[in-house]
């Protein structure tokens, strides 16, 4: 059965540049400058998902939408006054580095408030039910950034600045943010760790970013004590991997807390051929583990989910793993088949490993439950 899903797209967001990269190095010293672009955290994954989903014939039957950027009220309250006059004043002179793998160019402040705008629309379409659910194309991401520091290519908190909105405008109560980016969402669990009121879980490779981070003893501080869920993933782990987390962990987590509303910090770089991860995951596994969430939505909480993009690398199979979450978000099948779906199916490990990664995964999910007891 389809439903109203709305997509938050601007094409302002894809004129956000990095300064000269090659991957995620500064070019110089023996750095050569790359042939193109050269930055991991490029437009054209983005830009080419979007393009997918409009030669497929999927956006016209999506409600397609752009957004106000966030106010300065918005940003406020997860941001300091002092940190964002500092990230303008580095976006009015140019750009530079604002933080930990975080290069800004001209004009980044003005684009980060407006991909931030895009998540704060996304959840007030679905609070106030113009939409069932929503997906917010929003670029910069914003899950590595904390309330000073900008990280991993990220300026602005997107999911805790749309959440601080929503509670502001809407009485929102218990939210839980699902975040199934490779990397470790650092900034989100950082923000809200001593607090009761929203539930930050992490699916991510294990040690990938930050740099030797898994997290799987951190539950949160004070009053949000159990709160905070990390699952560090083996590399390689793959599609088994993540749906046993979302079986086990992920969705029992969600009956637990019973939340008003479900955000996933959707990256997409647990795919098999990003450049920055190794989790070989493919584009039914994203559509898998939506159709997961789409569900536990329905039961829990009248079936409100809000996707907010983060990262993914490859410019070729972003768009596959992409489409295939909106077509599970919406309900709609395209005509569209991923090329690479049954090569990336042949690359999935074999035991020991997933035995392995299922023996840690059920020791997690048993020591969630007798905690939350």
């Amino acid at each position: 059965m389809t439903c109203k899903t709305a997509f938050f797209f601007d094409e302002l967001c894809l004129w956000h540049s990095a300064s000269p990269h090659s991957l995620t190095l500064p070019v110089g010293g023996w750095v050569q400058p790359p042939a193109a672009a050269g930055h991991a955290e490029s437009p054209e994954t983005k830009r080419r998902l979007k393009s997918l989903m409009d030669v497929s014939g999927l956006t016209r039957q999506l409600q397609l939408r752009s957004a106000e950027p966030a106010s300065d009220q918005d940003l406020l309250r997860v941001h300091g006054a002092a940190y964002l006059q500092r990230f303008k004043a580095l976006s009015d002179a140019g750009g530079g580095e604002l933080g930990d793998q975080a290069p800004v160019g001209p004009g980044s402040y003005e684009i980060a408030k407006l991909s931030a705008g895009l998540a704060i629309a996304a959840v007030d379409a679905v609070l106030s039910g113009e939409a069932d659910n929503a997906y917010a194309l929003s670029r910069p991401p914003g899950h590595h950034c904390l309330a000073d520091q900008a990280m991993g290519f990220c300026f602005l908190a997107n999911i805790a600045i749309a959440i601080e909105a929503a509670k502001a405008r809407h009485g929102l109560g218990k939210v839980a943010v699902i975040d199934w980016d490779v990397h470790h969402g650092n900034g989100t669990q950082a923000i809200f760790e001593e607090r009761a009121d929203v539930l930050t879980l992490s699916l991510h490779q294990d040690g990938c970013f930050p740099a030797g981070y898994g997290g799987e003893q951190d539950r949160g501080r004070g009053p949000g004590l159990g709160c905070n869920i990390n699952v560090a993933l083996l590399p390689g782990g793959g599609h088994d991997a993540y749906l046993q987390a979302m079986q086990r962990i992920v969705v029992p987590a969600l009956e637990r807390f019973e939340p008003q509303l479900i955000i996933v910090a959707c990256g997409y770089d647990a795919n098999a051929v990003d450049p920055l991860a190794r989790m070989l995951l493919h584009s039914d596994s994203f559509r898998e583990m939506t159709q997961c969430l789409r569900d536990a939505a329905a039961r829990l909480c009248g079936g409100r989910l809000v996707l907010v993009h983060e990262g993914g690398y490859s410019e070729a199979y972003v768009p596959f793993c992409g489409l295939a979450t909106l077509e599970a978000l919406s309900g709609i099948r395209t005509a569209v088949t991923d090329p690479m779906l049954e090569f990336v199916r042949l690359q999935q490990p074999k035991e020991p490993v997933l035995a392995l990664q299922r023996q840690l995964l059920e020791r997690q999910a048993q020591a969630l439950e007798a905690f939350a007891r």
